[in-house]
């Protein structure tokens, strides 16, 4: 037995670049490397590298860039897992992909696994067809669905508040909806665990419930909550976005997990 071998797809991005410090060795792609809107670009690029594991991270996350952008939002987020889930069947790999929260409606305050998903807009209905994709194209797959996402690689909800923090008086934040907030150096470290779980969906975020007005609040002072009514945005937001856990071991507090956030960048 060699060496597992493992690829990653989408590895600049905010997740990626940190799981490609959990994962050294392995066969790192870009976009600028690998377009997964292309399935022969896709199959051709699996097939050379034939790797024992698949960590998808690429995705189109820019949600409200989602509803102007659909047919690029389900070529990225709906086709191109699919045909990954496709190569990697053909060499027998086994297929981590990152889908969202917002496959939920939010109607409930909690989801689990098994709960039946009901997207409220563009980019939830991408991530859900390539949830659906996957499945239709490999048994040997760990979905595993992700939410509210802050790492050092990428812009996100931590850094735009530090910079609004000193450009405003006051910051407005919804305080009407709630989820929980997840460190991508945390999740990429938990990846480990899931590639020898068994093949399913899983939930994994850091521990901790809170709105986007709480979350804030523990990164700036000058903040103040507003609703989702006072803060219109493109993409209509689940009210409830929070992912129950219930295969894996819980991961540490948000709160914890923010302090060693901003510990990293000497905040």
């Amino acid at each position: 037995m060699g060496a597992i071998k493992t690829l990653i797809i989408g590895a600049s991005g905010m997740l990626g670049s940190d799981l490609c410090k959990v994962f050294p060795d392995a066969i790192k792609l870009a976009h600028k490397n690998l377009d997964i809107t292309d399935r022969e670009q896709v199959i051709e690029s699996v097939l050379k590298t034939k790797p024992d594991i698949v960590i998808n991270a690429a995705a189109y996350t820019n949600v409200d860039g989602c509803e102007d952008n659909q047919e690029l939002a389900f070529q990225v987020n709906g086709s191109g897992p699919g045909y990954i889930a496709e190569a990697c069947s053909i060499v027998g790999a086994k297929l981590v992909h990152f889908s969202t929260d917002y496959v939920f409606d939010g109607s409930k305050k909690e989801h689990m696994e098994s709960d039946v998903p009901s997207p409220i807009n563009v980019y939830g209905d991408s991530k859900l067809l390539g949830e659906k994709k996957i499945i239709e194209n490999i048994n040997d797959y760990r979905i595993v669905r992700i939410s509210w996402l802050f790492g050092i690689h990428g812009e996100n909800f931590v850094e735009t508040m530090l910079r609004s923090s000193g450009e405003m008086d006051t910051v407005k934040v919804v305080n009407d909806q709630f989820g929980k907030p997840t460190y991508t150096m945390d999740l990429a470290c938990k990846i480990r665990e899931i590639i020898d779980l068994n093949p399913r969906i899983y939930h994994i975020t850091n521990d901790g419930i809170c709105s986007w007005y709480e979350f804030a609040f523990s990164i700036i002072d000058n903040v103040t909550p507003c609703t989702s009514e006072e803060f219109p945005r493109k993409a209509k937001r689940p009210k409830y976005s929070v992912l129950v856990n219930t295969k894996t071991e819980p991961m540490r507090h948000w709160r914890e997990a923010l302090k060693a956030y901003l510990q990293e960048r000497n905040i």
